[in-house]
């Protein structure tokens, strides 16, 4: 959860009925970005308390003062999927260009904080798969829910969605080869998506928009 402005003048702010200074969250999101280094480096196999105190450079006891166990570390990451997927979708409502052109163009591979949360959510442990599952289910709905306002067609918005979801899937899987693939791929194109590739994809789903209408 991203600190509010309900701040009091010693510099501390409140969550859930609790003060906490910033240091406490800076520890926090410290352990949490560890956490999602290792799950997608590693695997969740290998993502022990003590793996994960180490790569954030803590003690395992200040670890378990921020999370009392892995679930408590799991809950954390999926709420920073829910905090990071609602701030792009604020940025997909305003962007000038529109939500389905934002919404396009950003299903790319971007290392950013989105990216690397969603990624890390993913490599969790089958015990956690139904809050994974529900979370990312609220995540595209919210996105959808955007994508539905402007086409005004729910299919058409759904189809929008999917090819989103496809290039995301792509950078995803190119993310996972050697690093000496990346650059090209078995046909000597680009594994992503280049910013002619996006425009004719926009192109085409204006296209389907107007069909539609």
């Amino acid at each position: 959860m991203i600190p509010t402005q309900d701040t009091v003048p010693s510099g501390r702010f409140y969550i859930k009925g609790f003060a906490c200074t910033l240091e406490y969250m800076s520890a926090r999101e410290k352990i949490l970005d560890a956490y999602e280094r290792v799950l997608v480096e590693n695997g969740e196999r290998a993502a022990t308390l003590e793996a994960i105190a180490k790569a954030a450079g803590v003690s395992k006891g200040g670890l378990l003062y921020h999370f009392k166990d892995k679930r408590a570390l799991a809950s954390g990451l999926l709420q920073r999927l829910e905090t990071l997927a609602e701030q792009d979708a604020v940025l997909m409502s305003q962007d000038p260009a529109g939500a389905t052109d934002y919404y396009v163009r950003t299903s790319v591979w971007q290392d950013s904080p989105l990216d690397r949360t969603i990624i890390s959510v993913t490599r969790l442990g089958n015990d956690f798969q139904p809050a994974v599952n529900t979370a990312m289910k609220r995540v595209q709905d919210r996105w959808l829910s955007l994508l539905e306002d402007e086409v005004k067609d729910p299919h058409v918005a759904r189809a929008i969605l999917l090819i989103g979801d496809g290039l995301y899937y792509n950078a995803v899987l190119s993310q996972a080869g050697d690093s000496s693939e990346k650059a090209t791929s078995a046909q000597g194109q680009s594994p992503s998506p280049s910013p002619a590739d996006i425009k004719g994809l926009l192109g085409a789903i204006s296209k389907l928009v107007g069909n539609a209408a």
